[in-house]
């Protein structure tokens, strides 16, 4: 599988990510994929070139990762940085893969947001990636400020 033809950004994260001075979730989707890790400041180290291309890789769950997200990364923040990536063990079984019960961390969050939580159907229907953006946004204890315009983007605030 290619390269999309443009970045993937949610219509929420256009504002948020100030021009990919923010890591958007696509490219944390396939951090987490690839068990790599990266601080902001490496991210704002690369070339907005870059971190465009990196915003470019697929995050379809059903299909093989794509391999060269590793590579492109790896020689990027060689070349702009001078360090590489953590690496860390993949969590084998995320909540957010799981169909039949929506996780923890997203039902904290609607109630912090005043919202109703999505019902387990409505979860289930959600596309895997898109579960995966509400559990990202929901693994602290606080409020997101990108939450609730998700949840509403994602049809999924009631």
């Amino acid at each position: 599988m290619g390269l999309n033809e443009a970045p993937l950004l949610f219509n929420f994260e256009v504002a948020s990510s100030e021009n990919f001075a923010y890591i958007p979730m696509s490219v944390r989707f396939n951090l987490d994929r690839f068990g790599l890790r990266i601080t902001l400041a490496q991210w704002q180290l690369l070339p907005l070139e870059d971190r465009k291309l990196l915003a470019r890789f697929p995050v379809d769950e059903g299909v093989e990762i794509e391999p060269n997200f590793d590579h492109a990364l790896f020689e990027m923040l060689r070349t702009h940085a001078n360090v590489e990536p953590e690496w860390f063990t993949p969590e084998e079984a995320p909540a957010w893969r799981r169909t039949d019960a929506v996780p923890d961390g997203v039902v904290q969050q609607a109630g912090l947001a005043g919202l109703p939580t999505p019902g387990i159907a409505q979860w289930a229907e959600l596309e895997p990636f898109k579960r995966y953006v509400l559990a990202k946004l929901s693994r602290k204890p606080e409020g997101n400020h990108d939450f609730v315009p998700a949840m509403k983007e994602f049809g999924a605030a009631g």
